[in-house]
C-alpha cells in the first residue's frame, strides 16, 4: 500500500519537539516532569496541522511559562523508539528566552545546567544532545 513496507504499516508514529533553551548565562534550562524521571528537555507533541515551530512555543509557555524569545532555530530531527512506537523529534534552540516558571500539572521544577557538566540525573538522550551542542559528540539521527 503506496510503497510502505510491512513495519511501517504497524509502527504508530508521533511527532514531537523540544528545545535547548539557553538563559542568559549561557546554561541550559532542563525540566523535571511529574510523570517522568530526571531531567529532559521542555518540549511536547504537535498537534495535527500544528507547524513545529510553533509548536514548541507553545510547548515552552506551558511548561516553563515563556513569555517572549528569539524565534525557534531548528537544529535537526531525530528518531526516538519506544516499544513498537516511533517518535520523530524536532530539536530546536530558542535563545533570549524570557521566562516565568510556576510548577504545573506537567512540570515539577526547571534546573539551569551547564551544558559542558550536566548533573547525573539528566536522562540519556537530553544527555546526547548537549554532548552535541558543545561539539563533543557527531550528531545522531537517535534520540
Amino acid at each position: 500500500m503506496f510503497g510502505l513496507g510491512t513495519k511501517a504499516l504497524m509502527s504508530p508514529v508521533a511527532f514531537g519537539v523540544n528545545a535547548i533553551v539557553d538563559d542568559e548565562e549561557g546554561r541550559i534550562i532542563l525540566v523535571r516532569q511529574t510523570y517522568m524521571q530526571g531531567l529532559h528537555l521542555p518540549g511536547g507533541g504537535v498537534s495535527s496541522g500544528e507547524p513545529p515551530a510553533q509548536a514548541i512555543l507553545r510547548e515552552l509557555r506551558e511548561e516553563i511559562g515563556l513569555m517572549s524569545s528569539a524565534p525557534p532555530e531548528f537544529m535537526g530531527l531525530y528518531t526516538r523508539q519506544f516499544g513498537f512506537i516511533t517518535n520523530v523529534v524536532a530539536l530546536y534552540r530558542v535563545r533570549e528566552a524570557k521566562f516565568e516558571f510556576k510548577p504545573n500539572f506537567e512540570i515539577r521544577e526547571i534546573a539551569r545546567v551547564d551544558p559542558k557538566a550536566p548533573p547525573d540525573e539528566v536522562r540519556p538522550g537530553t544527555r546526547r544532545r548537549l554532548a552535541e551542542l558543545m561539539g563533543d559528540t557527531p550528531v545522531s539521527p537517535y534520540w
